[in-house]
């Protein structure tokens, strides 16, 4: 019971890596607060951690909206009293030749994966006390190229950035790092996987040989907002298989 008596917020926490990292933050004693876009997926998540015994609380919002994200906080501060541990899930992707992207989808993308990534670390900063941890999630496509992906490249390049510079400004008081997850299997990869010549040609870049499960995201997030890590800040790590080794 590495959390218990914390109080954590993760958002994009319906289904996939924001479940998984839900659900063991809960299992490891903290109280939960279940956020996703849809308030059904929110309250799923929520009742899971429930009927295993944790405590929770389902939230529906809009990460790149501050007034959804300062009724997020509100809530949780109301049930809960204090917010320790924030977890910057949300995000999308979606794949568009750089000359196609409108600036519609360029606007979409960066908006939820980095603005929602910002407005959410900024509450959180004003509620937190010393030893808070903030967990921001980016990908392997913030460190290598990626096509066809030009507007969520930027984004998750922007998220190791943003980790670096709130990591010292916010030092000593609260650390921020962040995972970096590669060819993970969830709802957003299924169409990617199920075909078998995108599948092998991930297979081909991982050597573990084995695609990652939400499960595998969730482990590194509890070490990082436990007292494990409390010597890291301003680091991305990633969990990958191995592939940016490559």
């Amino acid at each position: 019971m590495k959390l218990k008596g914390k109080v954590a917020i993760v958002t994009g926490a319906g289904r996939g890596i924001g479940r998984a990292i839900a659900i063991a933050l809960a299992n490891e004693g903290a109280k939960v607060v279940v956020n996703s876009l849809h308030s059904e997926h929110a309250d799923k998540v929520s009742a899971e951690i429930k009927k295993a015994g944790g405590t929770a609380l389902a939230t529906a919002g809009d990460v790149s909206s501050a007034r959804d994200i300062k009724a997020l906080f509100d809530s949780a501060i109301k049930k809960f009293g204090k917010v320790d541990i924030l977890v910057n899930n949300a995000g999308v992707v979606h794949f568009e030749p750089v000359l196609q992207i409108t600036e519609a989808e360029w606007d979409n993308i960066l908006s939820i994966n980095l603005k929602g990534t910002f407005l959410a670390s900024q509450a959180a900063v004003r509620v937190m006390k010393p030893g808070s941890k903030i967990i921001n999630i980016s990908s392997i496509a913030g460190k290598i190229g990626f096509p066809q992906l030009a507007h969520y490249c930027a984004s998750k390049g922007g998220i190791i950035e943003l980790t670096k510079e709130m990591a010292l400004e916010l030092a000593p008081k609260i650390t921020v790092n962040a995972i970096g997850p590669g060819v993970i299997e969830t709802d957003m990869t299924k169409g990617l996987l199920s075909d078998k010549k995108s599948r092998d040609g991930f297979m081909s870049q991982i050597p573990l040989g084995r695609v990652g499960q939400p499960e595998d995201i969730a482990k590194v997030a509890v070490f990082l907002a436990s007292d494990d890590s409390s010597y890291m800040t301003g680091q991305t790590i990633f969990v990958d298989g191995g592939w940016i080794i490559r």
